[in-house]
């Protein structure tokens, strides 16, 4: 019998680790804390029901359109890419059907304990919002597509995208052609009505159903309830603040937690195929990343473009978003990553780009240290109790700051450790083994085998002695 395929587990460091892959790891933890800190600073049920209730200034309009456009739900798809990718650089050794069995215990150890994370996340911090237990969820059914080709991979991960644009489980074509039937009816009724004419049965029937549709996007008792008991658990201590965190985290389950996991599993394996098309990690042409980029961004920041614009006239007529919206994000998604292979490829991007390997690499303890300090000490009303001040314009504000100092603060952990704290916990609890947390200090050059023999008197005297 043939002997079992030894394999050596340990995590990818030094020279090993890519370093485009960290640097998207870095300004993708990064980006997303313009998405997320409104939901920390701001009443969520309120502004949810509408965007202008927290202001409606022009900075506030520009602030919102642009984080709308470029970077709503795309940190999140090149997260999820990345973590397609990452499963193949840890399942590199195991890539056949009887790979070694070591590959397969390692990664759904890594992903259950991602879950454990996770939850910690959501009911220790607070952050209703946390992606790791729905990246966990998605990850422990990604293993075995591992030695999918490129072309079936993408096939499968554009399903979600399909689903959306045909109305699963929201607004689709479905929706947007009955919406525009319904706008066209109630047009012709109120001609109708202006020319004095009797109204139809048909008009009737489109004025009545229009009606019911206005009236469905009025404020209700329960959402006025929702509002009401947010604030007042930002007036309270401890346990009402948490009450209503669990509470809310419990709604977004309820009604998302299943098509979340669908999209990141979904989005995850196109991040498969992109790598085993060289394109996520750096292998493809200037060129191509260029050509890449171009198109990304040419229909995604479009189809967004169009899509804030109808949000923003705040009517009920038909939205081509519900159509477009999830291939946008996709799009927009490649777009960024085209965009930094392309820079990464270019000295002047390649050293700005730089900047991001350090958190990156801590990406990890970044995403919980936003949670902490937002949740905690910015916002907490046991903190500094800056809930609810602030418009949209002043939240990105406090996002770009509060980026500025992780990247510092990545920057100072990093030159004495090899990992952020979050991750050596992770990767220790993963290997079942505690990894070294300190960075290692360069070793001294090595002595040789045995020293030279002494020299003899009259050598060391010089040639003035002989």
């Amino acid at each position: 019998m043939a002997e079992p395929l030894a394999v050596s587990l340990a995590p990818v460091r030094g020279t090993a680790r890519i370093d485009v892959l960290d640097i998207l790891r870095g300004l993708a933890i990064l980006g997303i804390f313009y998405i997320n800190v409104p939901y920390m600073a701001a009443p969520v049920w309120q502004f949810s029901a509408d965007i202008r209730s927290l202001g409606w200034s022009a900075a506030d309009q520009n602030a919102w359109a642009l984080i709308n456009i470029f970077l709503a739900g795309t940190q999140r798809c090149l997260l999820e890419l990345l973590f397609g990718a990452g499963m193949m650089v840890l399942a590199r050794k195991a890539m056949t059907p009887d790979g070694p069995v070591a590959i397969a215990d390692l990664y759904w150890r890594r992903n259950l304990w991602l879950l454990g994370f996770g939850l910690f996340d959501v009911f220790v911090l607070l952050w209703p919002g946390d992606i790791l237990h729905i990246y966990a969820l998605a990850a422990l059914f990604l293993f075995p597509f591992r030695t999918l080709t490129p072309r079936v991979l993408l096939t499968l991960g554009l399903g979600w995208a399909v689903l959306c644009a045909i109305g699963i489980p929201e607004h689709g074509l479905r929706q947007y052609v009955d919406r525009a039937e319904l706008v066209q009816q109630v047009d012709v009724a109120h001609a109708h009505q202006r020319a004095g004419q009797a109204l139809t049965p048909a008009d009737g029937k489109a004025l009545a159903e229009w009606d019911k549709l206005v009236a469905a996007h009025k404020p209700d008792p329960e959402l006025n309830a929702r509002i009401a008991r947010e604030i007042k658990a930002h007036q309270g201590g401890f346990v009402f603040y948490a009450r209503e965190a669990w509470g809310y985290w419990a709604f977004l389950a309820n009604e998302w937690l299943v098509w979340d996991v669908i999209e990141a599993f979904c989005t995850m394996l196109i991040g498969v195929a992109l790598w085993k098309w060289g394109v996520i990690q750096g292998e493809r042409s200037k060129r191509f990343y260029l050509v890449l980029m171009l198109a990304a961004y040419g229909f995604g920041v479009t189809a967004r473009a169009i899509g804030v614009s109808e949000t923003i006239s705040f009517t009920l007529m038909p939205r081509t978003s519900w159509v477009t919206g999830e291939f946008a994000r996709l799009a927009v998604g490649l777009g960024h990553l085209a965009l930094v292979n392309w820079a990464v490829q270019t000295r002047p991007g390649n050293a700005l780009l730089s900047v991001f390997k350090a958190p990156g690499r801590m990406a990890f303890s970044l995403y919980f240290l936003q949670q902490f300090v937002g949740k905690y000490i910015l916002f907490a009303p046991f903190g500094f109790n800056l809930w609810g001040r602030y418009g949209w314009a002043q939240m990105a504000a406090i996002s770009t700051m509060g980026i500025v100092l992780l990247v510092l603060f990545a920057h100072v952990w990093m030159r004495r450790f090899a990992s952020g704290p979050f991750e050596w916990l992770w990767r220790s609890l993963a290997y079942v083994k505690w990894q070294p947390l300190l960075r290692a200090r360069p070793s001294a050059p090595p002595l040789p085998d045995r020293f030279p023999p002494a020299p003899l008197a009259s050598e060391a005297a010089g040639p003035a002695a002989r």
